[in-house]
């Protein structure tokens, strides 16, 4: 029975495997690095995506305004080289597509008596490119048709006469 007590205990390794925090750290650092290599390598190709742009509508009719507003933003499904379309979302929030009415082939709702106008908003892909000025080509814009309502605008002039001539008011 002493010779129970003589044996030493030996270190046994536990069977499974034992994680650093710094293994964790290496192992983290190196996943995101390798995403970010990844990234940079597929921005230089092309690819589609979309893009929302605010709207602007510039050159109204002089004697119209616009009692039902339009949408206000386009969805622009962009094809071309990675670095361009993130950059262009990166600045087309902030950077609104104007469309010029005066230049835009608008057509009249049938059917209504008011003022009610549609424009096809594929035509409009070679005048949004221009503005874009990118190397991205608009494959295709989201809403297919853009709405609105023109009222007229009634003005009314009247002569202005002053109402009684004053004195010198200023006597000393």
């Amino acid at each position: 029975m002493k010779e129970k007590n003589d044996i030493r205990k030996e270190t046994v390794p536990k069977k499974g495997v034992r994680v650093s925090n710094k293994d964790v750290f290496v192992f983290t650092f190196f996943l995101l690095l390798s995403f970010a290599f990844w990234y940079i390598n597929s921005l230089g190709k092309v690819i589609e995506s979309e893009v929302r742009f605010p709207v602007s509508y510039i050159n109204l009719p002089k004697d119209k305004i616009i009692i039902f507003e339009p949408t206000e933003k386009l969805n622009l499904y962009l094809k071309g080289q990675g670095f361009s379309i993130l950059k262009l979302k990166i600045t087309g929030p902030r950077t609104p597509v104007s469309i010029d009415i005066s230049k835009v082939n608008y057509k009249r709702v049938p059917g209504t008596k008011n003022l009610n106008y549609y424009i096809i908003t594929s035509g409009l892909a070679k005048s949004l490119t221009i503005q874009l000025s990118s190397e991205c080509e608009i494959t295709a814009i989201k809403p297919d048709t853009l709405f609105f309502s023109f009222e007229k605008v009634i003005s009314k002039t009247s002569k202005a006469e002053p109402e009684k001539k004053a004195g010198n008011l200023f006597k000393h």
